[in-house]
Protein backbone atom coordinates (compact mmCIF):
# COMPACT_ATOMS: atom_id res chain seq x y z
CA UNK A 1 0.00 0.00 0.00
CA UNK A 2 1.40 3.85 -0.84
CA UNK A 3 0.01 4.60 2.83
CA UNK A 4 2.55 2.41 4.34
CA UNK A 5 5.30 5.18 3.27
CA UNK A 6 4.02 6.49 6.89
CA UNK A 7 2.68 3.66 8.72
CA UNK A 8 4.99 0.86 8.46
CA UNK A 9 8.36 -0.15 9.90
CA UNK A 10 10.76 0.68 12.72
CA UNK A 11 11.11 4.26 11.57
CA UNK A 12 7.19 5.29 10.92
CA UNK A 13 6.84 5.40 14.73
CA UNK A 14 7.00 9.09 15.39
CA UNK A 15 4.26 9.04 12.16
CA UNK A 16 1.90 6.29 13.97
CA UNK A 17 2.20 8.24 16.71
CA UNK A 18 0.38 11.29 15.54
CA UNK A 19 -1.99 8.98 13.90
CA UNK A 20 -2.86 8.07 17.29
CA UNK A 21 -2.94 11.46 18.48
CA UNK A 22 -5.75 12.09 15.78
CA UNK A 23 -7.58 9.02 17.49
CA UNK A 24 -7.03 5.92 15.30
CA UNK A 25 -6.30 2.91 16.58
CA UNK A 26 -3.96 0.09 15.05
CA UNK A 27 -6.59 -1.77 13.33
CA UNK A 28 -7.80 1.69 11.65
CA UNK A 29 -3.60 2.77 11.00
CA UNK A 30 -3.22 -1.01 8.91
CA UNK A 31 -5.93 -0.66 6.78
CA UNK A 32 -5.36 1.39 3.41
CA UNK A 33 -6.02 5.36 4.11
CA UNK A 34 -8.88 6.63 1.52
CA UNK A 35 -8.93 10.46 1.58
CA UNK A 36 -12.27 11.94 1.30
CA UNK A 37 -11.91 15.20 -0.57
CA UNK A 38 -15.26 17.32 0.73
CA UNK A 39 -15.85 20.69 -0.94
CA UNK A 40 -18.53 21.21 1.59
CA UNK A 41 -19.10 25.02 2.98
CA UNK A 42 -22.08 26.97 4.09
CA UNK A 43 -22.17 29.56 1.08
CA UNK A 44 -22.51 27.64 -2.09
CA UNK A 45 -26.09 25.80 -2.59
CA UNK A 46 -24.53 23.10 -4.79
CA UNK A 47 -22.08 22.60 -1.17
CA UNK A 48 -24.50 22.97 1.23
CA UNK A 49 -25.41 19.27 1.66
CA UNK A 50 -22.68 17.54 1.53
CA UNK A 51 -21.50 16.54 4.88
CA UNK A 52 -24.20 13.75 4.64
CA UNK A 53 -22.56 12.70 0.97
CA UNK A 54 -19.38 12.66 3.48
CA UNK A 55 -20.76 10.30 5.97
CA UNK A 56 -22.02 8.12 3.58
CA UNK A 57 -18.93 7.57 1.61
CA UNK A 58 -17.63 6.99 5.01
CA UNK A 59 -19.91 4.21 5.44
CA UNK A 60 -18.89 2.35 2.01
CA UNK A 61 -15.42 2.78 2.85
CA UNK A 62 -15.58 1.31 6.42
CA UNK A 63 -17.79 -1.30 4.85
CA UNK A 64 -15.30 -3.05 2.73
CA UNK A 65 -12.57 -2.18 5.35
CA UNK A 66 -10.60 0.63 4.61
CA UNK A 67 -9.95 3.77 6.98
CA UNK A 68 -11.58 7.24 5.42
CA UNK A 69 -9.31 10.34 6.22
CA UNK A 70 -11.63 13.31 5.40
CA UNK A 71 -10.13 16.91 4.07
CA UNK A 72 -11.97 20.11 2.82
CA UNK A 73 -11.45 21.69 -0.45
CA UNK A 74 -12.53 25.44 -1.32
CA UNK A 75 -15.93 25.81 -4.14
CA UNK A 76 -17.19 29.12 -5.44
CA UNK A 77 -20.48 29.64 -6.26
CA UNK A 78 -20.00 31.00 -9.80
CA UNK A 79 -24.46 32.36 -9.79
CA UNK A 80 -23.29 34.49 -6.83
CA UNK A 81 -19.77 35.53 -7.63
CA UNK A 82 -21.34 36.68 -11.23
CA UNK A 83 -20.99 40.45 -12.49
CA UNK A 84 -18.24 41.62 -9.75
CA UNK A 85 -14.80 41.23 -9.08
CA UNK A 86 -15.42 37.88 -7.19
CA UNK A 87 -16.11 36.21 -11.11
CA UNK A 88 -12.26 36.86 -11.32
CA UNK A 89 -11.66 34.18 -8.95
CA UNK A 90 -13.93 30.97 -9.94
CA UNK A 91 -11.78 29.79 -12.79
CA UNK A 92 -8.94 30.56 -10.70
CA UNK A 93 -9.96 28.36 -8.03
CA UNK A 94 -9.80 25.48 -10.08
CA UNK A 95 -6.26 24.94 -9.82
CA UNK A 96 -5.87 25.70 -6.21
CA UNK A 97 -8.50 22.63 -5.80
CA UNK A 98 -5.88 20.46 -8.05
CA UNK A 99 -2.70 21.93 -6.29
CA UNK A 100 -3.98 21.78 -2.49
CA UNK A 101 -5.59 18.12 -3.47
CA UNK A 102 -2.36 16.65 -4.88
CA UNK A 103 -0.40 18.19 -1.93
CA UNK A 104 -2.66 17.11 0.86
CA UNK A 105 -2.90 13.18 -1.06
CA UNK A 106 1.28 13.31 -1.54
CA UNK A 107 2.08 14.65 1.87
CA UNK A 108 -0.02 11.62 3.12
CA UNK A 109 0.76 8.99 1.23
CA UNK A 110 -2.73 8.20 0.77
CA UNK A 111 -4.08 4.58 -0.99
CA UNK A 112 -7.33 6.27 -2.69
CA UNK A 113 -9.57 9.41 -3.23
CA UNK A 114 -12.95 10.21 -3.51
CA UNK A 115 -13.44 13.39 -4.66
CA UNK A 116 -16.93 15.19 -3.43
CA UNK A 117 -17.48 18.01 -5.84
CA UNK A 118 -20.66 20.00 -7.04
CA UNK A 119 -19.90 22.79 -8.49
CA UNK A 120 -18.51 24.49 -11.72
CA UNK A 121 -14.91 24.55 -11.09
CA UNK A 122 -14.65 22.30 -8.46
CA UNK A 123 -15.45 18.85 -10.48
CA UNK A 124 -11.97 19.75 -12.68
CA UNK A 125 -10.15 20.87 -10.49
CA UNK A 126 -10.76 17.52 -8.73
CA UNK A 127 -10.64 15.34 -11.78
CA UNK A 128 -7.30 17.41 -12.69
CA UNK A 129 -5.89 16.16 -9.52
CA UNK A 130 -6.64 12.69 -10.05
CA UNK A 131 -5.17 12.39 -13.58
CA UNK A 132 -2.19 14.23 -11.68
CA UNK A 133 -1.35 12.05 -8.60
CA UNK A 134 -2.86 9.00 -10.47
CA UNK A 135 -3.62 6.83 -7.65
CA UNK A 136 -7.22 5.28 -8.05
CA UNK A 137 -9.98 7.87 -7.66
CA UNK A 138 -13.08 8.02 -8.12
CA UNK A 139 -16.01 11.19 -8.16
CA UNK A 140 -19.25 11.37 -6.13
CA UNK A 141 -21.39 14.52 -6.64
CA UNK A 142 -23.71 16.58 -4.79
CA UNK A 143 -26.04 16.20 -7.64
CA UNK A 144 -28.61 18.44 -9.40
CA UNK A 145 -30.97 21.26 -7.85
CA UNK A 146 -34.50 20.29 -9.08
CA UNK A 147 -35.77 23.18 -11.16
CA UNK A 148 -38.44 25.62 -9.49
CA UNK A 149 -42.03 26.30 -10.63
CA UNK A 150 -43.04 30.38 -10.75
CA UNK A 151 -46.91 30.92 -12.37
CA UNK A 152 -47.30 27.47 -14.05
CA UNK A 153 -43.63 27.07 -15.47
CA UNK A 154 -40.78 25.52 -14.61
CA UNK A 155 -37.81 27.94 -13.86
CA UNK A 156 -34.30 27.91 -12.49
CA UNK A 157 -31.54 30.34 -11.63
CA UNK A 158 -31.07 31.64 -15.66
CA UNK A 159 -34.80 32.59 -15.56
CA UNK A 160 -34.06 34.78 -12.70
CA UNK A 161 -31.10 36.33 -14.43
CA UNK A 162 -33.31 37.00 -17.63
CA UNK A 163 -35.75 38.56 -15.53
CA UNK A 164 -33.23 41.50 -14.51
CA UNK A 165 -33.84 42.40 -18.41
CA UNK A 166 -37.30 41.66 -18.30
CA UNK A 167 -37.88 44.45 -15.37
CA UNK A 168 -35.68 46.68 -17.88
CA UNK A 169 -37.40 46.07 -20.58
CA UNK A 170 -40.61 46.65 -18.56
CA UNK A 171 -41.69 43.17 -19.50
CA UNK A 172 -41.79 42.41 -16.16
CA UNK A 173 -42.52 43.83 -12.64
CA UNK A 174 -39.70 44.38 -9.80
CA UNK A 175 -42.74 42.31 -7.29
CA UNK A 176 -42.82 39.77 -10.31
CA UNK A 177 -39.11 39.16 -10.02
CA UNK A 178 -39.24 39.46 -6.23
CA UNK A 179 -41.22 36.25 -6.26
CA UNK A 180 -39.54 35.02 -9.06
CA UNK A 181 -36.05 34.99 -6.65
CA UNK A 182 -38.23 33.46 -4.16
CA UNK A 183 -38.80 29.97 -6.24
CA UNK A 184 -36.40 29.60 -9.14
CA UNK A 185 -33.82 27.85 -6.70
CA UNK A 186 -35.85 25.11 -5.03
CA UNK A 187 -33.52 22.96 -3.23
CA UNK A 188 -29.76 22.01 -2.57
CA UNK A 189 -27.59 20.93 -5.30
CA UNK A 190 -26.06 22.01 -8.70
CA UNK A 191 -28.41 24.98 -10.51
CA UNK A 192 -30.98 22.73 -12.77
CA UNK A 193 -29.96 22.98 -16.21
CA UNK A 194 -27.21 21.90 -18.39
CA UNK A 195 -24.94 24.40 -17.58
CA UNK A 196 -20.88 23.92 -16.65
CA UNK A 197 -21.69 22.20 -13.27
CA UNK A 198 -23.78 19.46 -14.48
CA UNK A 199 -22.43 19.23 -18.03
CA UNK A 200 -18.88 18.79 -15.76
CA UNK A 201 -20.74 15.88 -13.73
CA UNK A 202 -22.09 14.25 -16.86
CA UNK A 203 -18.70 14.32 -17.93
CA UNK A 204 -17.41 12.03 -14.94
CA UNK A 205 -19.40 9.56 -16.46
CA UNK A 206 -18.90 10.03 -19.99
CA UNK A 207 -14.61 10.08 -19.02
CA UNK A 208 -16.18 6.15 -16.05
CA UNK A 209 -14.66 8.65 -13.07
CA UNK A 210 -17.75 8.10 -11.64
CA UNK A 211 -20.94 5.50 -11.16
CA UNK A 212 -23.97 5.50 -13.14
CA UNK A 213 -26.28 8.24 -12.57
CA UNK A 214 -23.72 10.62 -10.84
CA UNK A 215 -24.29 13.13 -13.33
CA UNK A 216 -27.85 13.38 -13.15
CA UNK A 217 -29.74 12.04 -9.84
CA UNK A 218 -31.14 14.96 -8.12
CA UNK A 219 -29.52 16.03 -5.22
CA UNK A 220 -32.36 15.57 -2.66
CA UNK A 221 -32.89 12.24 -3.66
CA UNK A 222 -32.22 9.56 -1.21
CA UNK A 223 -30.96 7.42 -4.02
CA UNK A 224 -28.04 10.11 -4.54
CA UNK A 225 -26.90 9.44 -0.64
CA UNK A 226 -27.05 5.18 -1.35
CA UNK A 227 -24.49 6.05 -4.57
CA UNK A 228 -22.45 8.06 -1.92
CA UNK A 229 -22.56 4.49 -0.29
CA UNK A 230 -21.78 2.49 -3.46
CA UNK A 231 -18.62 4.95 -4.26
CA UNK A 232 -16.80 4.08 -1.07
CA UNK A 233 -17.67 0.48 -1.68
CA UNK A 234 -16.23 1.03 -4.84
CA UNK A 235 -12.89 2.68 -3.77
CA UNK A 236 -11.59 0.01 -2.31
CA UNK A 237 -11.93 -2.44 -4.98
CA UNK A 238 -10.21 0.08 -7.37
CA UNK A 239 -7.12 0.10 -4.68
CA UNK A 240 -7.47 -3.57 -4.22
CA UNK A 241 -6.86 -3.55 -8.27
CA UNK A 242 -4.42 -1.21 -8.64
CA UNK A 243 -6.91 0.58 -11.52
CA UNK A 244 -5.44 3.87 -10.99
CA UNK A 245 -7.10 7.54 -13.05
CA UNK A 246 -5.12 7.41 -16.11
CA UNK A 247 -5.94 3.59 -16.28
CA UNK A 248 -9.61 4.84 -16.94
CA UNK A 249 -8.90 8.96 -18.04
CA UNK A 250 -6.95 7.19 -21.35
CA UNK A 251 -7.15 9.15 -24.87
CA UNK A 252 -10.28 6.86 -25.73
CA UNK A 253 -12.24 7.70 -22.94
CA UNK A 254 -11.85 11.29 -23.59
CA UNK A 255 -13.47 11.13 -27.09
CA UNK A 256 -15.80 9.26 -25.41
CA UNK A 257 -16.24 12.54 -23.53
CA UNK A 258 -16.44 14.50 -26.05
CA UNK A 259 -18.96 12.59 -27.93
CA UNK A 260 -21.04 12.35 -24.84
CA UNK A 261 -20.79 16.62 -24.57
CA UNK A 262 -21.33 17.15 -28.03
CA UNK A 263 -25.02 15.03 -27.94
CA UNK A 264 -25.82 17.08 -24.95
CA UNK A 265 -25.58 20.37 -25.79
CA UNK A 266 -23.27 20.77 -22.95
CA UNK A 267 -21.61 24.29 -21.71
CA UNK A 268 -18.53 26.00 -24.01
CA UNK A 269 -16.92 25.64 -20.42
CA UNK A 270 -16.58 22.13 -20.88
CA UNK A 271 -14.03 23.08 -23.75
CA UNK A 272 -11.85 24.71 -20.93
CA UNK A 273 -11.82 22.23 -18.09
CA UNK A 274 -11.55 18.54 -20.69
CA UNK A 275 -8.41 20.53 -22.75
CA UNK A 276 -6.96 20.89 -18.73
CA UNK A 277 -7.70 17.35 -17.27
CA UNK A 278 -6.61 15.61 -20.42
CA UNK A 279 -3.36 18.09 -20.17
CA UNK A 280 -2.93 16.46 -16.18
CA UNK A 281 -3.88 12.87 -18.15
CA UNK A 282 -0.94 13.11 -20.54
CA UNK A 283 -3.71 12.96 -23.42
CA UNK A 284 -3.36 15.28 -26.15
CA UNK A 285 -6.12 17.61 -27.18
CA UNK A 286 -6.91 20.77 -28.59
CA UNK A 287 -9.45 22.98 -30.44
CA UNK A 288 -9.58 21.20 -33.67
CA UNK A 289 -9.96 17.56 -31.92
CA UNK A 290 -13.13 19.19 -30.17
CA UNK A 291 -13.80 20.48 -33.93
CA UNK A 292 -13.94 17.70 -35.39
CA UNK A 293 -15.60 15.41 -32.82
CA UNK A 294 -18.10 18.12 -32.68
CA UNK A 295 -18.95 17.53 -36.70
CA UNK A 296 -19.78 14.08 -36.64
CA UNK A 297 -21.61 13.56 -33.48
CA UNK A 298 -25.14 14.80 -33.23
CA UNK A 299 -26.90 16.73 -31.19
CA UNK A 300 -29.46 14.39 -29.17
CA UNK A 301 -30.61 16.79 -26.15
CA UNK A 302 -32.04 20.57 -25.67
CA UNK A 303 -31.84 20.93 -22.13
CA UNK A 304 -32.22 24.05 -20.15
CA UNK A 305 -31.07 27.08 -21.38
CA UNK A 306 -31.27 25.25 -24.71
CA UNK A 307 -34.42 24.05 -24.23
CA UNK A 308 -37.07 23.70 -21.94
CA UNK A 309 -36.18 19.94 -19.87
CA UNK A 310 -33.88 19.92 -17.05
CA UNK A 311 -31.33 17.70 -15.19
CA UNK A 312 -34.10 15.54 -13.34
CA UNK A 313 -35.66 14.99 -16.72
CA UNK A 314 -32.66 13.30 -18.58
CA UNK A 315 -32.28 11.20 -15.11
CA UNK A 316 -36.05 10.41 -15.27
CA UNK A 317 -35.15 9.54 -19.42
CA UNK A 318 -32.53 7.00 -18.36
CA UNK A 319 -29.35 9.45 -17.82
CA UNK A 320 -25.84 9.71 -19.58
CA UNK A 321 -25.66 5.89 -20.40
CA UNK A 322 -29.02 6.29 -22.01
CA UNK A 323 -27.17 8.89 -24.31
CA UNK A 324 -24.45 7.01 -24.84
CA UNK A 325 -26.38 4.30 -25.56
CA UNK A 326 -27.70 5.72 -28.60
CA UNK A 327 -23.98 6.98 -29.84
CA UNK A 328 -23.51 3.39 -29.67
CA UNK A 329 -25.53 2.80 -32.56
CA UNK A 330 -23.50 4.26 -34.61
CA UNK A 331 -20.27 3.63 -33.28
CA UNK A 332 -19.77 7.33 -31.71
CA UNK A 333 -18.17 5.79 -28.64
CA UNK A 334 -15.51 3.07 -27.73
CA UNK A 335 -17.83 1.11 -25.85
CA UNK A 336 -14.94 -1.81 -24.83
CA UNK A 337 -13.11 1.06 -21.96
CA UNK A 338 -13.40 -0.40 -18.31
CA UNK A 339 -14.60 2.68 -15.73
CA UNK A 340 -14.22 3.09 -12.15
CA UNK A 341 -17.28 0.47 -12.32
CA UNK A 342 -14.89 -2.06 -12.43
CA UNK A 343 -16.84 -2.85 -15.89
CA UNK A 344 -16.86 -2.20 -19.40
CA UNK A 345 -18.78 0.98 -21.05
CA UNK A 346 -20.77 -1.48 -23.30
CA UNK A 347 -22.05 -3.52 -20.43
CA UNK A 348 -23.31 -0.19 -18.08
CA UNK A 349 -25.40 1.45 -21.23
CA UNK A 350 -29.65 1.66 -20.79
CA UNK A 351 -32.05 2.42 -23.50
CA UNK A 352 -33.55 5.53 -22.92
CA UNK A 353 -36.84 5.74 -21.26
CA UNK A 354 -38.73 8.01 -23.09
CA UNK A 355 -38.04 10.14 -26.77
CA UNK A 356 -39.25 13.64 -25.52
CA UNK A 357 -35.64 14.28 -23.51
CA UNK A 358 -33.16 11.86 -25.35
CA UNK A 359 -33.90 11.81 -29.49
CA UNK A 360 -33.33 8.60 -31.58
CA UNK A 361 -29.96 8.89 -33.12
CA UNK A 362 -31.46 8.84 -36.54
CA UNK A 363 -33.35 11.93 -35.81
CA UNK A 364 -31.51 14.66 -33.99
CA UNK A 365 -31.66 18.38 -32.83
CA UNK A 366 -29.01 18.62 -35.47
CA UNK A 367 -26.34 16.11 -37.37
CA UNK A 368 -23.13 18.14 -35.58
CA UNK A 369 -22.72 18.42 -31.82
CA UNK A 370 -23.56 21.41 -29.52
CA UNK A 371 -20.42 23.17 -29.67
CA UNK A 372 -18.54 24.88 -32.04
CA UNK A 373 -15.30 25.96 -32.98
CA UNK A 374 -14.71 29.41 -34.96
CA UNK A 375 -11.40 30.98 -36.60
CA UNK A 376 -10.90 33.69 -38.51
CA UNK A 377 -8.38 36.69 -38.31
CA UNK A 378 -10.39 37.64 -34.61
CA UNK A 379 -9.42 34.33 -33.50
CA UNK A 380 -6.72 32.39 -34.70
CA UNK A 381 -6.37 30.25 -31.83
CA UNK A 382 -9.77 29.94 -31.93
CA UNK A 383 -12.83 30.92 -30.05
CA UNK A 384 -16.01 28.86 -29.13
CA UNK A 385 -19.97 29.09 -28.92
CA UNK A 386 -22.61 26.90 -27.41
CA UNK A 387 -24.26 26.57 -31.26
CA UNK A 388 -27.31 24.55 -29.70
CA UNK A 389 -28.57 27.65 -27.63
CA UNK A 390 -28.63 29.97 -30.39
CA UNK A 391 -31.49 30.17 -32.43
CA UNK A 392 -31.83 27.86 -35.23
CA UNK A 393 -32.76 30.24 -38.07
CA UNK A 394 -29.51 32.59 -37.34
CA UNK A 395 -26.40 30.95 -38.60
CA UNK A 396 -24.43 33.97 -39.94
CA UNK A 397 -24.48 37.09 -38.34
CA UNK A 398 -22.90 40.27 -39.78
CA UNK A 399 -22.78 43.23 -37.63
CA UNK A 400 -20.75 46.75 -36.61
CA UNK A 401 -18.88 46.37 -33.06
CA UNK A 402 -19.37 48.19 -30.17
CA UNK A 403 -16.17 48.02 -27.93
CA UNK A 404 -16.69 47.62 -24.20
CA UNK A 405 -13.21 47.60 -22.18
CA UNK A 406 -14.83 45.14 -19.35
CA UNK A 407 -17.98 43.31 -18.78
CA UNK A 408 -19.55 46.01 -16.51
CA UNK A 409 -19.28 48.80 -18.84
CA UNK A 410 -21.17 46.40 -21.11
CA UNK A 411 -23.69 45.85 -18.76
CA UNK A 412 -24.26 49.57 -18.19
CA UNK A 413 -24.85 49.84 -22.11
CA UNK A 414 -27.00 46.75 -22.22
CA UNK A 415 -29.07 47.91 -19.36
CA UNK A 416 -29.31 51.72 -20.43
CA UNK A 417 -30.53 50.89 -23.89
CA UNK A 418 -27.08 51.21 -25.95
CA UNK A 419 -27.27 48.03 -27.34
CA UNK A 420 -29.88 47.63 -30.54
CA UNK A 421 -30.54 44.35 -33.05
CA UNK A 422 -27.55 44.13 -35.23
CA UNK A 423 -25.13 45.15 -32.81
CA UNK A 424 -22.26 43.24 -32.61
CA UNK A 425 -21.02 43.78 -28.72
CA UNK A 426 -17.00 43.35 -27.70
CA UNK A 427 -16.38 42.84 -24.45
CA UNK A 428 -12.22 42.70 -23.85
CA UNK A 429 -9.75 42.01 -21.16
CA UNK A 430 -11.66 39.55 -19.94
CA UNK A 431 -9.47 36.74 -20.77
CA UNK A 432 -7.49 34.25 -18.68
CA UNK A 433 -4.44 36.51 -18.48
CA UNK A 434 -6.61 40.07 -19.21
CA UNK A 435 -9.43 39.58 -16.51
CA UNK A 436 -7.82 38.35 -15.03
CA UNK A 437 -9.61 34.90 -14.14
CA UNK A 438 -12.06 34.81 -17.46
CA UNK A 439 -15.11 35.72 -15.98
CA UNK A 440 -18.21 34.32 -17.36
CA UNK A 441 -20.69 36.35 -18.70
CA UNK A 442 -24.02 35.22 -17.32
CA UNK A 443 -25.03 38.83 -16.57
CA UNK A 444 -24.89 40.65 -20.24
CA UNK A 445 -25.98 37.37 -22.10
CA UNK A 446 -29.15 37.04 -19.92
CA UNK A 447 -30.18 40.24 -19.63
CA UNK A 448 -29.93 40.51 -23.68
CA UNK A 449 -32.29 37.58 -23.46
CA UNK A 450 -34.78 38.84 -21.20
CA UNK A 451 -34.89 42.14 -23.39
CA UNK A 452 -35.64 39.92 -25.99
CA UNK A 453 -32.73 40.56 -28.04
CA UNK A 454 -30.74 37.15 -27.84
CA UNK A 455 -31.32 36.35 -31.48
CA UNK A 456 -30.25 39.78 -32.93
CA UNK A 457 -26.84 41.15 -31.21
CA UNK A 458 -23.85 38.99 -31.39
CA UNK A 459 -21.59 38.97 -28.72
CA UNK A 460 -17.94 38.11 -28.75
CA UNK A 461 -15.43 38.04 -25.29
CA UNK A 462 -11.70 36.69 -24.70
CA UNK A 463 -14.00 36.05 -21.44
CA UNK A 464 -16.16 32.91 -21.28
CA UNK A 465 -19.99 32.33 -20.94
CA UNK A 466 -21.43 30.47 -18.48
CA UNK A 467 -23.46 26.95 -19.28
CA UNK A 468 -26.40 29.26 -18.34
CA UNK A 469 -25.98 31.51 -21.71
CA UNK A 470 -27.93 31.36 -24.51
CA UNK A 471 -27.86 32.89 -27.73
CA UNK A 472 -25.50 33.99 -30.51
CA UNK A 473 -22.57 34.54 -28.08
CA UNK A 474 -18.84 33.82 -28.41
CA UNK A 475 -16.26 33.69 -26.44
CA UNK A 476 -12.64 32.25 -25.16
CA UNK A 477 -11.46 34.56 -28.15
CA UNK A 478 -7.76 33.79 -28.24
CA UNK A 479 -5.23 35.74 -28.57
CA UNK A 480 -6.52 37.19 -25.93
CA UNK A 481 -6.79 41.59 -26.05
CA UNK A 482 -4.09 40.84 -23.16
CA UNK A 483 -1.33 39.25 -25.29
CA UNK A 484 -1.76 41.26 -28.43
CA UNK A 485 -5.14 39.77 -29.86
CA UNK A 486 -6.43 40.95 -32.82
CA UNK A 487 -9.62 41.44 -30.41
CA UNK A 488 -7.56 44.36 -28.66
CA UNK A 489 -7.70 46.68 -31.88
CA UNK A 490 -11.35 46.53 -32.87
CA UNK A 491 -12.97 50.32 -32.80
CA UNK A 492 -16.46 50.78 -32.60
CA UNK A 493 -18.35 50.38 -35.80
CA UNK A 494 -15.76 47.94 -37.39
CA UNK A 495 -17.66 45.70 -39.36
CA UNK A 496 -17.90 41.86 -38.22
CA UNK A 497 -18.91 38.42 -39.79
CA UNK A 498 -19.73 35.25 -38.01
CA UNK A 499 -20.34 32.40 -39.74
CA UNK A 500 -21.47 29.07 -37.83
CA UNK A 501 -22.19 26.92 -40.51
CA UNK A 502 -18.21 27.70 -41.67
CA UNK A 503 -16.54 27.83 -38.64
CA UNK A 504 -15.27 31.39 -39.38
CA UNK A 505 -14.84 34.57 -37.14
CA UNK A 506 -13.73 37.50 -38.54
CA UNK A 507 -13.09 41.27 -38.84
CA UNK A 508 -13.09 42.89 -41.74
CA UNK A 509 -10.72 45.57 -41.31
CA UNK A 510 -7.83 45.77 -44.35
CA UNK A 511 -4.44 44.68 -42.74
CA UNK A 512 -2.95 48.11 -43.18
CA UNK A 513 -5.74 49.85 -40.98
CA UNK A 514 -4.80 47.24 -38.72
CA UNK A 515 -0.96 47.61 -38.85
CA UNK A 516 -1.45 51.39 -37.94
CA UNK A 517 -3.52 50.39 -35.08
CA UNK A 518 -1.03 48.34 -33.49
CA UNK A 519 1.04 51.49 -33.78
CA UNK A 520 -1.01 53.90 -31.83
CA UNK A 521 -3.13 51.13 -29.33
CA UNK A 522 -1.50 49.92 -26.48
CA UNK A 523 -1.77 47.16 -24.36
CA UNK A 524 -3.60 47.72 -21.40
CA UNK A 525 -1.89 46.52 -18.41
CA UNK A 526 -3.17 45.65 -15.08
CA UNK A 527 -1.91 46.67 -11.10
CA UNK A 528 -2.54 43.25 -10.00
CA UNK A 529 -1.49 41.66 -6.40
CA UNK A 530 -2.34 38.97 -4.47
CA UNK A 531 -3.23 35.44 -6.32
CA UNK A 532 -4.47 37.09 -9.23
CA UNK A 533 -1.36 37.99 -10.11
CA UNK A 534 1.03 34.78 -10.28
CA UNK A 535 -1.97 33.58 -11.90
CA UNK A 536 -2.09 36.28 -14.36
CA UNK A 537 1.98 35.46 -15.00
CA UNK A 538 1.15 31.92 -15.48
CA UNK A 539 -1.88 31.20 -17.09
CA UNK A 540 -2.13 29.91 -20.59
CA UNK A 541 -4.87 31.01 -23.34
CA UNK A 542 -7.91 29.33 -23.44
CA UNK A 543 -7.18 27.74 -26.84
CA UNK A 544 -4.76 25.65 -24.66
CA UNK A 545 -7.26 25.13 -21.67
CA UNK A 546 -6.32 28.21 -19.52
CA UNK A 547 -3.93 25.97 -18.06
CA UNK A 548 -1.22 26.89 -15.59
CA UNK A 549 1.48 24.82 -16.09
Amino acid sequence: MKSDNIKRGLTKAPHRSLLKASGYTDEEINKPFVGIVNSFNEIVPGHIHLRELSEAVKRGILLKGGTPLEFPSIAVCDGIAMNHEGMKYSLVSREIIADSIEIMAKAHSLDGLVLIPSCDKVVPGMLMAAARINIPCIVVSGGPMLAGKYKGNRVDLITTFEGVGKVANNDMSEEELLELEEVSCPTCGSCAGMFTANSMNCMTEGLGMALKGNGTIPAVYSERKRLAKKTGMKIMELIERDIKARDIMTKEAFENALALDMSLGCSTNTVLHLSAIAHEAKVDMNLDIINEVSSRVPNLCKLSPAGNNYIEDLYESGGVYAVMNELNKINLINADLITCEGDLIKNLLVEKKNNYVIRDIDNPYSKEGGIKVLRGNLALDGAVIKKSAVDSNVAEFVGKAKVYESEEECVDAILSGQIKKGDVVIIRYEGPKGGPGMREMLTPTSTLCGMGLDADVCLITDGRFSGGSRGFAIGHVSPEAAEGGLIAYVCDNDLIKVNLEKGTIDLLVDENTISERKLKIEIKQKNLNGYLKKYSALVSSAGKGAICD
